[in-house]
């Protein structure tokens, strides 16, 4: 293990993922881009996306716009939801969490066990009937150290959604290369462990871990072929340049991430962070819009905190290059808006949602008879909806 550590390691030193300028293929239209082959390379610096990000922030979005519209479809957002399969408990003590075993008692969260199977896709088939086309799985969990049953349920889990032709994701901690793999065969499409916040900043956060522990999972993650899901929080108590700094992160590694979750932290009370203010739209705006500029294939999810934002501010979001946000019931341990608010909100910006396995990034990745096997159950229950009109 410590020689893959390694590894890993020169690989992220020594081959910086290729930033996306502009793409290549003649096809690529401004509005109705849905794939791009090889680009020109940027390696990004520091203080190259710090100038980014301090730009007049009306300049900001008008690029970060354009770009994504060179990317990605720009009428579409993916919905996504999230379920808590594993409640409380952790062991970690990252201190925006009302999962960690270290705040239990002033938080009130009690620690239940992990959830069965057909509870799981129960929720799933929900989830898709309300448009959602993601579906993702969180365990509080540092690992999965000694939990062989658990982890053999929480593939079936995954085969479980797989086959209800929906994207699944999961998030349970540090992974194994080992582990990795067994999602992977299982027919995980991506993997979330955020890195939350610069390095530097990273120890004020979090010290039951260290930030290459997670850039270790990544690399886990990537080298099995799972699409590697990270983002951060804002709210932490960071400042811009910490921003910049998580963004900088992820275009080191080898390749970009295929999501990158934007969270707005929401402070729970007894947490260490429970007194934190709300972070202000005008700092997620330049986040968001930073990200779409330097990673511009990438997926940005508008995720937890989503609901303090008013209307217009979530549509400049989406503007900024947000396209895909986290709706249902709730989230891991906080509220979002239902399918149906968000479905509204959409229709009246003249947005719909994207379609599974849509995203280029994310066909890169999967099996071709699988992706085949979907996409023929897809077109023939379109066939049989169309067939009932």
């Amino acid at each position: 293990m410590t020689s893959m550590r390694l590894l890993a390691r020169q690989l992220r030193s020594s081959t910086p993922a290729s930033r996306y300028l502009t793409p290549t293929h003649p096809a690529l239209s401004r509005g109705n881009a849905t794939a791009v082959d090889p680009p020109k390379a940027k390696e990004w610096t520091r203080e190259e996306i710090q100038t980014i990000y301090d730009g007049p922030l009306m300049d900001l979005v008008f690029r970060a716009a354009s770009v994504h519209r060179l990317n990605h479809p720009p009428d579409q957002i993916q919905l996504a939801t999230l379920l808590n399969i594993k409640t409380g408990g952790c062991g970690e003590d990252c201190s925006y969490c009302a999962q960690s075993a270290r705040y239990a008692d002033k938080v009130g969260l009690k620690a239940e066990k992990l959830t069965e199977v057909e509870p799981v896709l129960i929720e799933a088939r929900k989830a898709k009937a309300n448009g959602s086309t993601r579906f993702c799985m969180g365990a509080a969990w540092r690992d999965l150290s000694g939990r062989k049953r658990g982890f053999e349920r929480i593939l079936q889990m995954v085969k479980g959604v797989r086959a209800l032709d929906m994207e699944v994701c999961t998030t349970l901690g540090m992974l194994s290369p080992e582990q990795a793999k067994q999602l992977k065969e299982a027919g995980l499409t991506a993997y979330n462990h955020n890195l939350d916040t610069s390095r530097e900043y990273y120890p004020k956060v979090v010290t039951t871990r260290k930030y290459d522990d997670r850039l270790d999972t990544l690399a886990a993650v990537r080298e099995a072929g799972i699409s590697v899901c990270s983002g951060g929080i804002l709210g932490l108590g960071e400042d811009d340049g910490d921003r910049v700094g998580l963004i900088w992160e992820m275009t080191q590694l080898p390749e970009a991430p295929e999501s990158f979750p934007v969270n707005a932290l929401v402070p729970i009370p007894g947490t260490p962070l429970e007194n934190n203010a709300r972070v202000g739209v005008t700092e997620l705006l330049r986040c968001i819009a930073t990200a779409r500029i330097v990673l511009p294939t990438t997926i940005i999810r508008f995720a937890a905190g989503r609901i303090s934002y008013t209307e217009p501010e979530q549509a400049m979001a989406f503007m900024a290059g947000a396209n895909a946000i986290f709706t249902g019931e709730r989230m891991l341990t906080t509220p979002t808006s239902g399918w149906d608010d968000d479905k509204a909100m959409l229709g009246r910006w003249g947005l719909k949602g994207m379609g599974s396995f849509e995203s280029t990034t994310v066909r890169m990745k999967e099996g071709k008879e699988a992706l085949a096997a979907t996409n023929e159950r897809k077109a023939a229950a379109l066939a049989a909806s169309e067939a009932s009109v």
